[in-house]
This record gives structure tokens, C-alpha cells and sequence, in this order.
């Protein structure tokens, strides 16, 4: 019986195939830190008035939802102006024109606690999932150190909300704390809430 050759690479292929490994990587991450979604790149920058009516959609629709925002009271394009407008800064997420999320960052108390922020992020329902979030608090990190603050903390993470914590845990906030029943879901049943915080 004629023995069998197995198959194997030459110098140039295998070097070939590791350019090309290196190429998918390199894009792929990339697409990550860029914000690339669905092959558009996802900018976060600071709010215009013309993006107001979509943030006041995106923002309603977490409230409706009731399962990350402690609010229960709809914004107006007009309460929705004021209310951005007081905040220190606020980022969107724009998808080539469209707003697919926001944050607002403001501070976590005053006086000689005014160095600790605390902020917000929404993102539109048919987005989640495609690492917008991550985008938005990444932004929000590096604007809060801008504006002068020492740390960023969040007051009420519900418990459930496994997304958003894995993801700050993964950004490196940490947990300082938990709230029995902190939350109350729409259904009248309560969620812990956890507090985190992240030095600047």
C-alpha cells in the first residue's frame, strides 16, 4: 500500500494565513472600538437641539420599559430640552445621522462631594446588543475626567440588569454595595439595586 503524504503548508502559505488571521482580528476589533455597526461607523459626540425629539423617544421608551430607570414621568420635546440642557454634557450615538443613544452626566451630589458624578445611558431598542453601550459609557468616562470630576458613580443599578453590570465590571467599575429592594419593577414586585463606582 502506496503510504499517504499528509497535507502540509509550505513557509509561504502558513505565513500567508497568519497575515490573513491578523487582517480578520485587526478589522474585528476595530469594528469594536470604532463603533462600526452594520458597516456604518457609530460616532458619539456631544448633542445638537436638532437631536432632541430622537432622544426624547429613546429616553421614553427605557422609562416605559421600567426595569433601569428610577423616572416614571414621560419627556416632552419641550421638558426633554430643559431637562439635557441641565446636565453638564450629553453624548449621543449617531448611526450616520440617526440617534441611537445618548447619555447624560451630571454631578453625583455637591460641595465637598461635587468631584463624583453619576450618569445615565439609553439606547435605542433595535440597537441593543451591538455594543453601543459600551461606546456611550467609554465616551462618558473620558468627559467626565474632562469636566473635572474624580470619580463616576452609579447610584442604582437594578440587580437584574445583568448586561449593564458585566459591562461596567468589564470597563472596571466596582461594585461598592447593594440596596435591598431598591427598585420597583412595573409589576409592583422590587429589585435589589447595586451601587458602583470607577476613580477617574
Amino acid at each position: 500500500m502506496a503510504n499517504k503524504k499528509c497535507a502540509a503548508f509550505t513557509k509561504e502559505q502558513f505565513y500567508e494565513l497568519f497575515l490573513f488571521f491578523m487582517m480578520v482580528s485587526l478589522w474585528y476589533n476595530r469594528d469594536i472600538q470604532t463603533g462600526i455597526c452594520g458597516g456604518k461607523i457609530m460616532e458619539i459626540r456631544k448633542y445638537m437641539e436638532k437631536d432632541i425629539p430622537a432622544m426624547v423617544y429613546i429616553w421614553n421608551k427605557v422609562v416605559e420599559d421600567g426595569e433601569a430607570f428610577p423616572q416614571e414621568d414621560f419627556l416632552n420635546d419641550k421638558t426633554g430640552a430643559d431637562f439635557f440642557a441641565t446636565q453638564t454634557y450629553c453624548g449621543v450615538a449617531d448611526d450616520n445621522g440617526k440617534i441611537v443613544g445618548l447619555y447624560i452626566l451630571h454631578p453625583n451630589n455637591i460641595g465637598r462631594c461635587g468631584h463624583i458624578a453619576n450618569a445615565s445611558y439609553a439606547v435605542a431598542t433595535d440597537y441593543r446588543g451591538e455594543h453601543i453601550g459600551e461606546k456611550l459609557v467609554t465616551d462618558c468616562l473620558t468627559q467626565a475626567k474632562q469636566h473635572g470630576f474624580g470619580i463616576l458613580q452609579f447610584n442604582a443599578v437594578v440587580e437584574n440588569n445583568l448586561h449593564a453590570r458585566h459591562l461596567y465590571e468589564r470597563l472596571g467599575f466596582v461594585e461598592i454595595g447593594v440596596v435591598p429592594k431598591g427598585f420597583r419593577m412595573k409589576d409592583g414586585t422590587y429589585q435589589n439595586i447595586c451601587l458602583y463606582y470607577y476613580e477617574l
